[in-house]
């Protein structure tokens, strides 16, 4: 048992570089595609996996309910097309490191719309936690400056990558009106569908025939890795260690993406280090850190409260 979970934990870490190199692939993949574009094809490939593996290895029924679907609609808008769309145009105007920074921080924001939207307890420690959080990316997005906001001239990639964020936490509150009725399989994968059906208007409007034949081989490389290794692979390595280490220390592998996004922007896009981006990168990863601890340590009293 001890064994398997050590397996676990060595593929989470893998699985974290895997969520990490993504932004870098990104940042590739914008140069060769317009964002639009480049979100289509990431879901054309990772959807045709992903449907395979739900369909050979789902246990429940994988066909949905019909009143379901404008769940399932909003849930490949607002997470997958939202989130992905701005994700890319943000990688546009700002660097993968401060990006991977940004995107560290989803937990916090999921966890501020749930005590908004699900009534869910936000202890006042937790709050500190969150603040702390934010303050890493007041750093980040000012590079230390604080002209930045008395100017209020923020870097717009910066801002997007916010918003990008926001989206993805919509995303996981309303997967909770419907994960009894489906498993993360099921969701995730209709969701890419979704996603994929919604960009297609957007990829005509882009005239691929125009980009496509000038597209190298390192560009399709960056699809291809966002598609398996970022979205696929990533996200059932994610769901195997959920079944097996549980929840709580699984999302707390999550704080290790900023981490190799700093180490590896570095080496493959020779983005540099500062002592700035490694303080932000320490805030955030505490706050986001102490949040999530907090949080579990209050449902288990909770838990153990109702016993």
């Amino acid at each position: 048992m001890e064994k398997d979970q050590r397996k676990i934990q060595m593929l989470m870490v893998l699985c974290t570089v895997f969520w990490a190199g993504a932004f870098i692939a990104g940042k590739i993949g914008v140069r060769e595609f317009p964002p639009f574009s480049l979100a289509f094809f990431r879901f054309l490939f990772a959807t045709m996996v992903i449907f395979v593996v739900m369909i050979k290895y789902e246990e429940k029924s994988w066909r949905l309910q019909k009143n379901d679907w404008p769940y399932m609609l909003a849930l490949g808008l607002i997470g997958m097309f939202g989130y992905h769309v701005l994700f890319f145009i943000a990688l546009q105007h700002t660097s993968a490191m401060n990006s991977s920074m940004i995107g560290a921080t989803n937990p916090l924001i999921t966890s501020i719309l749930a005590s908004v939207f699900l009534k869910e307890h936000l202890s006042l420690k937790r709050f500190g936690a969150i603040m702390l959080a934010f303050s890493g990316i007041a750093l980040t997005v000012s590079n230390g400056d604080i002209k930045v906001f008395t100017s209020l001239s923020f870097n717009v990639g910066d801002l997007l990558m916010l918003t990008a964020v926001l989206c993805w936490a919509v995303y996981s509150i309303i997967s909770r009106r419907i994960i009894d009725r489906y498993s993360p399989l099921i969701l995730t994968s209709y969701s890419f569908l979704v996603c994929l059906i919604l960009l297609i208007p957007f990829v005509i409007w882009e005239q691929p025939l125009v980009y496509l034949p000038n597209v190298t081989w390192l560009g399709w490389t960056s699809v291809l890795y966002m598609s398996i290794f970022a979205s696929v692979i990533g996200y059932l390595v994610q769901q195997i260690s959920i079944k097996t280490i549980g929840a709580s220390k699984t999302a707390a592998f999550i704080n290790l993406v900023p981490v190799f996004s700093i180490i590896l922007s570095a080496l493959i896009l020779n983005e540099r280090i500062t002592g700035i981006k490694l303080l932000s990168a320490g805030i955030i990863i505490t706050g986001v850190y102490l949040n999530t601890k907090l949080k579990n340590m209050s449902e288990g009293t909770l838990s153990k409260s109702n016993e």
